[in-house]
């Protein structure tokens, strides 16, 4: 099954995360938390609400509603840091952000899903064991980051050698992980490629155009804006993928290929953001 595919995946993109992670690099975000809120606000508030307006508006049915709202409420991706890097941006403040967003998202992500199941999915059979969600986040997201934490500080050395190997593995990995899925369902997603996928094109060209004029509004700096632009944008796919295939939570592929597409255009979507600023830049 994919699913064994996925678990493993998702454990070392969060192990690696945890081995990034610096806690001065708290304290400067911080001090400046205007940044800061504007992310978290955008991927945790504004994201799912654009995701939850397209799906009514192009009248998803109940397994893509669920799907799409499921990509917008997981926590941003461990690329968006080598994203922010490469478009000059505030790279601790975009791992402070995965991290920040990966530890809230564990609360969210039960509240938004039990909802949006609730409103869609009893009626088509799909339900939300909450219990095993929690259960699974905690041991899949959050367990892996505090080992990562604390192989970071216990050998430093040995940290910063693993996380060059799982940071350079990262992208790889999750192409591996899209590439099987879309084998598995690759007959639903052709059948739904053109009013699901420009869904999914929509949600990320809305998340950055909101994430920019938000850092407008409160007067982010530009280095700032690029990291905010990019956090808000890039989502955690891997998490999507667990959650709607894992045997303990929805055990529903077809809930997965939201995320599958959105994976497939958040990459192509900020590679040309990325290059468009570094094109400015220069």
């Amino acid at each position: 099954m994919a699913i064994w595919i996925v678990l493993p995946i998702l454990t070392l993109l969060m192990f690696d995360l945890g081995l990034s992670l610096r806690m001065e690099d708290f304290g400067k975000v911080f001090r400046q938390p205007g940044p800061l809120a504007t992310a978290l606000i955008g991927q945790i508030i504004f994201l799912p609400a654009i995701a939850l307006g397209l799906a009514w508006l192009f009248r998803l049915p109940p397994v893509f509603f669920i799907g799409l709202i499921l990509i917008a409420c997981c926590p941003g991706g461990s690329s968006s840091n080598v994203f922010s890097k490469l478009a000059g941006g505030d790279v601790a403040l975009s791992v402070t952000l995965t991290a920040l967003s990966s530890i809230i998202t564990l609360f969210t992500i039960p509240v938004i899903m039990s909802w949006a199941t609730a409103l869609v999915g009893e009626n088509v059979g799909i339900s939300l064991p909450v219990g095993n969600l929690i259960k699974q986040n905690l041991l899949l997201m959050l367990l892996p980051v505090v080992l990562g934490i604390v192989f970071h500080y216990a050998s430093p050395k040995g940290a910063e050698k693993t996380d060059k190997v799982l940071g350079k593995l990262a992208f790889p990995l999750l192409l591996v992980l899209i590439t099987v899925f879309y084998v598995q369902n690759h007959k639903t997603i052709l059948a739904n490629i053109g009013i699901l996928g420009f869904c999914v094109t929509a949600l990320i060209l809305s998340a950055i155009a909101c994430s920019s004029l938000l850092s407008r509004l409160i007067k982010v700096g530009e280095k700032q804006r690029r990291t905010v632009v990019i956090e808000v944008g890039m989502q955690n796919a891997a998490q999507a993928i667990a959650i709607a295939s894992s045997p303990f939570i929805f055990n529903n592929e077809q809930i997965a290929i939201p995320a599958i597409l959105y994976s497939l255009m958040m990459n192509i979507v900020l590679l040309i953001y990325v290059g468009w600023v570094r094109r400015n830049r220069c």
